[in-house]
């Protein structure tokens, strides 16, 4: 116990896996969260003088809990014991060796294939934040900074398992990004420029970092030292596969605030069981592609030539079953090769999955030999960048056995006749049947004894085995052993000998197994950088057959993308929402043209049910998968790139924050206006729906007028229930009015779901209330209700008083009747503003003011 403490207090955030024996044991607080978590019985005992909890299992079950434990959020520290129980008379060393948090894991039960694992480091800068995420089971490392939105942006799209914070910035950090995330909090010291470049260079063996392109991210540089530091603290010390940094080029990628990815229902839903766009564009079929695939869809690109080059790749495909397929066969069997040389990296790979990395390397030299041969120039440029790793191929099937154990301790991992000295071992050891057999044969005929048998156990070994009925056939030089009921037990002097032969062969071929691989770990390390390249080049191949495939299941087409800043999608669909109609129901596809010239902004009117947040969506994701390298959901699509898509869709209470569904509504609109740029794509659902109709109508009048009227004239689709915003299109020349038909029988309606120009005048709101179920008497009371409304309240009244507020902008600001403002006027009409000196100015601005103030008090 007392070890257990000097252990305890050195990781005292950490639940300590005590090994002791062939148990991991718990003790104190430790057993109590162990045994909830698992579902392991809570014991006590004295130990130490003191009753303490105790809970443990089976050392060899370590891969059944430990998953369950890190991913109920715990940091756990596996304390191992460190010598041979066998070699020491006092008690056994024990230390940790591991410390598994939920960031940080290498082993397969915790972490998912089809996503990565990331570290993540945040550093609160003066002005700028600082982000790095490490995957410690990929080696991928990225860095960069930013703004809180920009950084808010990548934690939602990386969406890292830990965060490492500052303890100063314990409270901002939860105040800024939620309390939504695993976070752990760091000493304050580790976040200092001075020993982050002491950090960083001292990994990568650099005297600077210019070569990784990041040495003038300040913030980010000390972000990444800190997860290196918390590594080395978790005792990751093995970590050559982490080699490189990269930056993240946020200027390169399509700008998607956390609203949008959130909006647009990327990669999760907050309705339960909700299909998501991953769900439905994933056709990879390795664990590295899956992997791209999401990192692809949170950073979609700008620039024309890389999309370009995807597209190529895509329609070569998409138009050559035959090559889709090949490429599809070599993939599929392939492991996750990035994973597995990271295993090499930091030694904790088995045999079996040394032999799996050497036949998922085997398919590269089709694929590497398919892509040369294509007339692709893109393919031909993965073949380029492909290494069949021939030499670490040869290497591993002349050392190790096809059908490897998981552990080396089994034996049998070291093919035959790869060591002359171990072949001799097996033999001696092995060899050892055949010659207790001729030993049996000999001594039955010599003693006359036919029932013989010899036989081992472990308290002493080999003996032989004789019934009471023939006790007196036994020779003098047999020395008895043991006395059964029915039988005697002997041993001979050649039995012992030949039993000290084997039982050394057996441990030394356990040994020379065990040394023979840990050189062959070694010497694959020299590859970690090659495999590492390749796993990029087939996650990349991947992708695109996934894409490819998507294209022919779904009838996607290939998008034109050009640099002008027009969108036209003909005939385009919703890709999630076609999946899912009931079976024989087809999706109605709509049109939609927006350009910064003539029709800027399309103001949607249309019943709810009818359509109108679909067409918004699906106009967002078309432009998000062209701009991937994916073929789209339409007959046509030609689209001038986009930098900025921007979504406010659908509210919802942010009640945890203190927040209403207004205030969530217009803190996300307050951050599109604020961020627009030419290249936008802005969606607007219902602005303003979350306060009284005036208020709302007002609210979402302003905002499109601002939208209108700002230089960037923003690409714009506006659905709302407001029909009074239908007038802004006889005012603004560039607001065009659409609604979503419907056709109304005797006493229900159509959803017709087809974009048509013009707007709507009705809202049909009591007719989906009828067909939602509504009892008959509250279906007709509210038809009564509205009536009278309409009557008292007409929307002719409210949009005049609209066009008027909109007229009384537009009046000049001199009302000359005053003959105050007309003496103003003359000054300022008067003034040579190129003469005028600061000074000048300031004093005529004081003289107005005057004027002004006199004025004020004259009339009081």
């Amino acid at each position: 116990m007392k070890q257990y403490n000097t252990i305890k207090t050195k990781y005292p955030d950490a639940l300590l896996l005590f090994r002791v024996g062939d148990f991991y044991e718990t003790f104190g607080e430790d057993a109590v969260k162990a045994s909830k978590i698992l579902g392991i019985i809570c014991t006590h005992r004295n130990n130490g003088g003191d009753n303490i909890e105790l809970a443990g299992f089976p050392h060899h079950s370590l891969n059944t809990y430990l998953p369950k434990l890190v991913k109920a959020g715990q940091r756990v520290a596996i304390c191992d014991q460190l010598e041979d129980p066998k070699l020491t008379k006092t008690i056994v060393k024990r230390g940790v060796t591991e410390l598994v948090t939920p960031g940080v894991a290498l082993n397969d039960d915790i972490l998912s294939a089809k996503s990565n694992n990331f570290l993540c480091a945040v550093h609160f800068g003066r002005k700028l934040l600082g982000v790095s995420f490490l995957d410690i089971s990929t080696g991928e490392f990225l860095t960069s900074q930013g703004s809180v939105e920009q950084i808010d942006k990548l934690l939602q799209n990386f969406a890292p398992n830990e965060i490492l914070i500052s303890k100063a910035h314990r409270t901002e950090f939860q105040e800024v990004f939620g309390a939504n995330y695993h976070t752990f909090f760091v000493e304050d010291w580790v976040y200092q420029e001075d020993y982050a470049q002491e950090t960083l260079n001292g990994h990568f063996k650099t005297t600077s970092l210019k070569g990784f392109g990041i040495d003038h991210l300040q913030e980010g540089i000390i972000a990444s030292a800190v997860v290196l530091h918390y590594l080395s603290e978790t005792q990751h010390r093995q970590l050559q596969h982490i080699n490189t940094l990269q930056r993240i080029a946020e200027e390169d990628y399509v700008w998607m605030d956390r609203f949008t990815i959130r909006n647009l229902e990327l990669y999760h839903s907050t309705n339960a069981n909700a299909v998501t766009l991953i769900d439905i564009i994933d056709r990879t079929l390795s664990p590295m592609g899956s992997r791209l695939m999401k990192r692809w869809l949170a950073l979609p690109l700008k620039n024309i030539e890389k999309i370009r080059r995807r597209h190529q790749v895509v329609s070569f495909l998409h138009n050559d079953e035959i090559a889709l397929e090949k490429l599809k066969s070599w993939i599929k069997p392939m492991g996750d090769i990035e994973r597995l040389i990271s295993k090499v990296a930091t030694g904790k790979i088995n045999p079996r999955e040394v032999v799996q990395l050497k036949n998922s390397l085997s398919t590269i030299t089709p694929i590497k030999q398919f892509c040369e041969a294509s007339k692709n120039q893109a393919l031909q440029l993965i073949a380029t960048a492909l290494d069949t790793c021939e030499p670490l191929q040869d290497k591993i099937k002349a050392m190790l056995s096809e059908e490897a154990p998981v552990n080396i301790i089994k034996g049998n991992a070291i093919a035959k006749g790869y060591s002359d000295e171990l072949d001799e071992l097996r033999g001696l050891a092995f060899s050892g049947k055949d010659y207790l057999n001729k030993m049996l044969a000999r001594e039955t005929e010599r003693t006359g004894i036919t029932s013989l048998k010899i036989a081992s156990n472990n308290v002493f070994g080999y003996y032989i085995e004789v019934r009471n009925t023939h006790k007196d056939k036994v020779p003098e030089e047999w020395i008895r052993k043991q006395t059964l009921v029915n039988a005697e037990r002997y041993i001979t002097e050649e039995l012992k000998e030949y039993e000290a032969k084997i039982l050394g062969a057996e441990d030394r071929i356990q040994n020379l197994e065990q040394q023979l691989f840990a050189q062959l770990i070694v010497w694959m390390q020299e590859y970690i950088v090659v495999v590492q390249q390749n796993a990029q080049q087939i996650a990349n191949l991947d992708c695109l057959c996934s894409f490819a495939q998507l294209a022919k299941d779904n009838n996607y087409v290939a998008p034109e993308l050009d640099d002008s800043t027009s969108l036209e999608i003909r005939n385009g669909r919703h890709p999630v929402i076609e999946k899912q109609l009931p079976p024989g129901d087809t999706y109605i596809p709509n049109d939609v043209l927006l350009d910064r010239d003539d029709q800027q902004i399309i103001m949607i009117t249309g019943p709810n049910m009818s359509g109108k947040s679909a067409i918004l969506r699906q106009t967002a994701l078309i432009v998000l998968l062209a701009q991937m390298g994916s073929f789209v959901p339409a007959e046509s699509a030609k689209i001038g790139y986009v930098d900025k898509i921007f979504t406010r869709v659908g509210a919802s209470d942010n009640i945890s924050m203190g927040e209403s569904t207004f205030m969530v509504e217009m803190n996300e609109t307050a951050s599109i206006l604020n961020n627009l740029s030419e290249r936008s794509l802005v969606l607007l659902d219902e602005i303003g729906r979350g306060t009284s109709t005036y208020d709302g109508i007002s609210i979402a009048w302003a905002i499109s007028e601002y939208l209108h009227e700002h230089p960037a004239r923003a690409k714009t689709l506006f659905a709302t229930h407001y029909h009074e915003l239908n007038e802004m299109g006889e005012t603004f020349e560039r607001i065009k009015n659409y609604n979503v038909s419907v056709k109304e029988l005797k006493d229900k309606v159509l959803f017709l779901r087809k974009l048509v120009a013009g707007g709507s005048a009705h809202s049909f709101g009591i007719h989906v209330a009828k067909m939602a179920g509504m009892p008959q008497q509250v279906i007709h009371r509210a038809n009564k209700i509205l009536k009278k409304l309409e009557k008292s309240h007409s929307s002719e009244e409210l949009t005049e008083k609209l066009q008027s507020a909109q007229d009384e902008m537009q009046l000049s600001f001199f009302n000359l009747d005053d003959p105050l403002l007309e003496q103003i006027k003359e000054e300022i009409t008067h003034l040579d503003i190129n003469t005028l000196t600061p000074v000048e100015a300031l004093m005529k601005l004081n003289e107005i003011k005057r004027l002004l103030t006199k004025n004020k008090k004259a009339t009081s």
